[in-house]
């Protein structure tokens, strides 16, 4: 099995969180697909090959982690920890009239 970190730490460092205590909240609400699995617990661990899923404002994104960090870099240097597979915007409620 190749290497792993928990995966509120990655989220963190790929910043899709502005902190690691909201990458926390996130990932122990189950809003998180980890390869289809529903995501309950922060210290989930997470590798190269995976694939999240998960809320991003109005959308849904997909990304397959291609990296791990041992920091939190720029977010030039973020960008090259995943790649998005697809991202889905949710429609708006819709409004009786």
């Amino acid at each position: 099995m190749g290497e792993r970190i928990r995966i509120d730490k990655w989220l963190w460092h790929a910043r899709f969180y502005k902190s690691r205590a909201l990458a926390q909240h996130a990932a122990a609400s189950g809003l998180i697909r980890l390869n289809g699995a529903r995501v309950e617990k922060a210290s989930a661990g997470v590798g190269p090959g995976d694939v999240l899923t998960l809320p991003r404002g109005r959308a849904v994104v997909a990304v397959r982690i291609e990296a791990l960090a041992v920091r939190r870099g720029p977010a030039r240097e973020a960008q090259t920890l995943y790649q998005i597979l697809s991202e889905s915007v949710l429609d708006p409620p819709a409004v009786a009239p």
